[in-house]
């Protein structure tokens, strides 16, 4: 299984930062960050364009699309 929404498209990153101390930068090792998925049924009767395609069916969506799919217009 894929970690990615299948709405959006959205899928995991690699992040990393810098710290400085005193005149040198010490690198950390790199993190992949994983976005938030969770599995939602979309229901029969959506309204906007965007879900039409997925309408009735249990699919894995972002907490951004969740967020959006319960929006009415």
């Amino acid at each position: 299984m894929e970690k990615q929404c299948t709405i959006c498209g959205k899928s995991s990153s690699m992040g990393g930062h810098y710290k400085k101390l005193i005149s040198r930068y010490n690198p950390s090792p790199k993190k992949r960050k994983y976005p938030n998925l969770q599995w939602v049924r979309v229901p029969l009767e959506t309204i906007q364009k965007k879900y039409k395609e997925f309408a009735g069916k249990r699919i894995l969506a972002c907490a951004k699309c969740i967020k959006a799919l319960a929006k009415k217009k």
